[in-house]
């Protein structure tokens, strides 16, 4: 069992799953032998422990530091200690040592809850040792998966909490002992233990494991094909782009990943694209884009919603609900985009597919019904955790279906229903008897393997859905461990409340300067840290400063949720594009150039959220009037933004005519009909300036 390859995907052709890892997550070593076996196992135990999790209670500090120690044994035995090491297949000494100190320090504390609930102020000399041993480890962890960003930021909070008293006013404080900063990581559930690492061990995982399983059981290349074939009955100009718009939304709503959705669409349209007449780079910007939106779309979206839902105290339902309409509208702009290049770059009309679509359908269309599954039940008022679960165990039976993407055999799965149906019977509650349904069948169907009675690698693919599903939670993980230690210097010295009182100093009080300056502020951040470890310090800093000016919070959890995913495209992360480039052979830079020119004008829309009260209907919340209003003007005003990014209306747009465009899409932003009425004006006359100057260019004479 390889855990993941060696080779450096720099250049066309590179194996996507490499490529993956090593743009979102540090590059994994090649292991082989027992020790590969040993990564795989650790990462579907973490699979498994949440899936048991679902069904059974476990005391909740247990539960977290139990999580987190995996999750160390799985990133210390997966990434190396730095590049050099990439090739060598086996685990260093001091990995079996960080590992070893981990789980000490995870089992002391689960062994000890009891008596240390009274100490997190003053924490014996041996909880400072393992407490400290673990935030080292926590904090080299996240180095291997994600980089250098977040442990050094984590650790110039550390200084600044423990030199408070030498600090300039107005960040000075009293100061904290090593002691008391690492009992309050260490004892308690806010630090490394916090809402971050709570959500990671709860939602991520589980829905990390419900994308695994749809995309080993057949339902990720099903919707790509059902996309290509949705545009590739009739030849097209637009039809590649098109394609590869839906084939992200769609994609999406399984990967919740923009890098992992962006290696696979790049991977797959590039050929395709390249064929139409698109360069690399724009290519590359395109299925990035694309890509990204993963992290946006419904129902899986990234790790960060899963936070704002625990931050805001909703059910994940809502801020599904919340994200519906700024989803639609990001795509809608994808669209717009590509519409005008197509014209723009005289792309040759292609066939994007040679499958017609209906009989694609009807013979593989039951893969929509896991997604459909988790939205009804989430909708009628499961609890997240269970709608997941139960979309899995749907998702394993339609695999069912063909043998070539079984989950589980066709004697286990009836061995499953039978064990199941036992359990039923003894009084447990359906979910557990489901539990141990797929436990049977798991086993039987890991049995048969053994035997050597697997003829379909039906067991390769329940492995690896599990494997990936726990290996996909890693660096998020990590992060959020991370993430946990900044919250609480933040919380400790009051840090928080003094950014956003001078964010709120610098805007003079204005709504519209904060909402840009805090904007400003999120890019920056998202420029060194990953999308998830961005919104969790924007929401305890950055938030509060939106808060204070009358933003609602759902608005302002939501408009830095989408800043953050800009971290995805921009400098010097811009993890998403430099994928792509490595895929599509463009130059990174310009590809990443390309993938904003895609995404801007959708990223103007969050703005929306925050100006009036009126932009909340972009949330879907309040009356159904504003609802509708809000869209609308919102869809007319990316037209704008689209015309000017693009430069093509019905032909090359001059700088008069795409300025025209931005300030239309300016006005129909504000909250105020006149406004918006002016920015209906300015657009019809930049259609009529437009229309007349290539009217009068084809005069003769």
């Amino acid at each position: 069992m390889a855990i993941a390859g060696d080779k450096a995907p720099v250049a066309a052709g590179a194996d996507p799953a490499e490529l993956m890892f090593d743009s979102e997550m540090g590059r994994p070593r090649r292991l082989g032998g027992w020790q590969a076996w040993l990564a795989g196992a650790i990462c579907a135990g973490v699979s498994l422990y949440a899936l048991y999790w679902t069904q059974f209670s476990i005391n909740t500090s247990v539960y977290r530091a139990s999580f987190l120690g995996l999750i160390l044994a799985a990133s210390l035995i997966l990434f190396p200690f730095s590049r050099a090491d990439i090739r060598r297949a086996r685990v260093h000494l001091l990995d079996w040592l960080l590992i070893a100190v981990a789980t000490a320090s995870v089992i002391y504390l689960c062994t000890h809850l009891e008596a240390t609930k009274t100490r997190a102020t003053m924490p014996l000399g041996i909880e400072v040792w393992l407490g400290g041993a673990l935030i080292v480890i926590v904090l080299e962890a996240t180095r291997r998966t994600t980089g250098w960003a977040l442990p050094i930021i984590a650790i110039a909070f550390l200084v600044y909490g423990y030199f408070g008293p030498y600090m300039p006013a107005p960040f000075n404080h009293r100061g904290f002992s090593i002691s008391r900063i690492v009992g309050q990581n260490y004892l308690t559930l806010e630090g490394l233990f916090s809402t971050p690492l709570d959500v990671a061990a709860t939602f991520i995982i589980i829905f990390t494991l419900f994308g695994a399983v749809l995309d080993r059981g057949g339902a990720g290349k099903f919707f790509i094909d059902w996309a290509f074939a949705l545009f590739g009955k009739k030849p097209a100009s637009a039809a590649p782009g098109r394609a590869v718009v839906a084939s992200g939304f769609l994609l999406g709503t399984v990967s919740g990943s923009g890098v992992a959705t962006t290696v696979t669409l790049a991977s797959l349209a590039w050929p395709m694209l390249k064929r139409s007449g698109y360069p690399a780079a724009t290519a590359g910007g395109l299925t990035s884009a694309a890509g990204i939106g993963a992290t946006l779309s419904p129902p899986t979206m990234g790790a960060a919603a899963f936070i704002i839902a625990e931050y805001l105290d909703v059910d994940y339902f809502d801020v599904l609900v919340m994200a519906a309409i700024p989803t639609l509208l990001y795509y809608l702009s994808c669209w717009f985009m590509v519409e005008a290049d197509s014209r723009k770059l005289a792309i040759k009309p292609v066939r994007t597919s040679e499958t017609p679509v209906w009989p694609l359908t009807k013979s593989q269309g039951y893969h929509f019904i896991s997604l459909f599954a988790i939205a009804v039940l989430l909708f009628t008022g499961m609890s997240a955790f269970l709608a997941v679960f139960w979309s899995i165990v749907i998702a394993i039976i339609l695999s069912l279906i063909r043998p070539d993407q079984r989950l589980v055999s066709l004697e286990g799965a009836a061995f499953g229903v039978v064990v199941a149906i036992a359990v039923s019977l003894l009084g447990e509650r359906a979910s557990v008897a489901a539990f141990y349904g797929l436990i049977a069948a798991g086993l039987l169907t890991l049995g048969q393997w053994w035997m050597d009675r697997d003829r379909n690698g039906t067991t390769d693919r329940m492995i690896a859905s599990l494997v990936e599903g726990g290996k996909g939670c890693v660096g998020i993980a990590a992060t959020c461990a991370t993430a946990g230690i900044i919250v609480s210097i933040i919380n400790l010295t009051g840090l928080g409340l003094k950014l956003s009182g001078l964010i709120v100093d610098f805007g003079g009080g204005s709504l519209l300067i904060t909402i840009l300056l805090a904007a400003f502020a999120m890019w920056l951040l998202g420029t060194a840290v990953p999308v998830t470890a961005s919104y969790i310090i924007a929401a305890v800093v950055l938030v509060p400063a939106l808060t204070s000016l009358g933003v609602p919070a759902p608005a302002a959890h939501m408009f830095m949720f989408y800043y953050a995913v800009l971290a995805d495209v921009s400098p010097p992360t811009a993890l998403a594009p430099f994928a792509a480039s490595a895929i599509c052979g463009g130059k990174p830079f310009a590809t990443m150039l390309q993938a904003w020119k895609y995404t801007l004008p959708a990223f103007v829309v969050p703005v929306m959220f925050c100006l009036s009260p009126q932009g909340e209907g972009l949330l879907l919340l309040g009356d159904w009037q504003s609802i509708l209003e809000i869209s609308i003007t919102s869809t007319i005003a990316l037209v704008g933004f689209a015309l000017a990014a693009a430069g093509w209306i019905i032909a090359g747009a001059t700088p008069l005519e795409r300025l025209l465009a931005v300030a239309a899409g300016c006005a129909l932003m504000a909250p105020h009909p006149a406004w918006q009425w002016t920015g209906i004006a300015l657009l019809a006359g930049t259609f009529i300036l437009h229309w007349a100057r290539l009217r009068f260019r084809a005069k003769p004479g």
